[in-house]
């Protein structure tokens, strides 16, 4: 896919992982001006090594202070954010257990990276694409918050409130110039998945094939989908869609596909 993003500033957040990463290159080789943003600098600097256009930032997107210096830093490099992808999130990787037993700490971990987290930037973004009076700002969430699934119950409530939040966010900027809508992954080949599915190793790789029989396309969907489907939301064709929730999951929403 390929769309015309010449000089258009992009925050891609979490771009030192293996979507964010995909999304920024995909981003970049589209003509934008590219920021690699992550709370990992040395792996956002390595994403974004030796490439023009491009800004490595450190960006601890639950950190007040450090969400403004990065964003003073994009704006004195380039003036302006035309377009933000809240891509940067967390799940855990060692509790997959019931609500009774989920411990405090870990819910507080995810639903502050995954949900305040991204309201934190998205609120200081949209105040500058405000005086711009354009934007776009896209959402990460995830299939399971619309469908949710067993174990993880604070990812599920994360992902759910980024869903709602932004609906909320749409409506409110959408008069504005300011376009907000969301993208649903299903399971995607990730870092993450590998260790906990994927990999030869992976924690639960004795459950892929029953992870695998709720999506009829019955395969993982690779990063270079998302960040297609980053590319459509950022395409200046996309300009009459806002507030959308769209699944990319290989058809894990349509319904069962099992025999009963």
């Amino acid at each position: 896919m390929q769309a015309n993003l010449t000089d258009q500033v992009i925050i891609v957040t979490g771009a030192a992982g293996a979507i964010g990463r995909a999304a920024a290159d995909s981003l970049l080789a589209n003509g934008a001006r590219v920021v690699y943003a992550d709370i990992n600098l040395q792996g956002a600097r390595e994403a974004s090594r030796n490439r023009p256009n491009t800004l490595a930032v450190q960006l601890d997107i639950t950190d007040e202070n450090q969400i403004g210096e990065g964003l003073d830093l994009i704006l004195g490099q380039w003036g302006r954010v035309d377009i933000l992808v809240n891509n940067a999130g967390v799940n855990t990787m060692t509790h997959r257990v019931n609500i009774d037993q989920f411990p405090t700490a870990e819910w507080e971990r995810i639903l502050k990276v995954d949900l305040t987290g991204l309201f934190l930037l998205s609120r200081a973004v949209s105040r500058r694409m405000l005086q711009q009076k354009s934007g776009r700002i896209i959402n990460i969430a995830s299939v399971l918050g619309i469908v949710p699934a067993r174990l993880q119950s604070p990812f599920v409530a994360a992902k759910a409130g980024v869903i709602a939040l932004t609906r909320s966010m749409a409506i409110e900027l959408g008069s504005q110039g300011i376009l907000v809508n969301c993208i649903a992954p299903g399971s995607i080949m990730t870092e993450g998945t590998q260790k906990l599915f994927y990999g030869k190793d992976g924690k639960f790789n004795d459950r892929v094939q029953a992870m695998l029989a709720h999506i009829p396309l019955g395969r993982p969907g690779m990063v270079e989908e998302i960040a297609n489907t980053i590319l459509f939301f950022c395409a200046p064709e996309s300009s009459y869609i806002n507030g959308a929730i769209l699944p990319v999951d290989g058809g894990w929403l349509a319904g069962y596909i099992r025999d009963f």
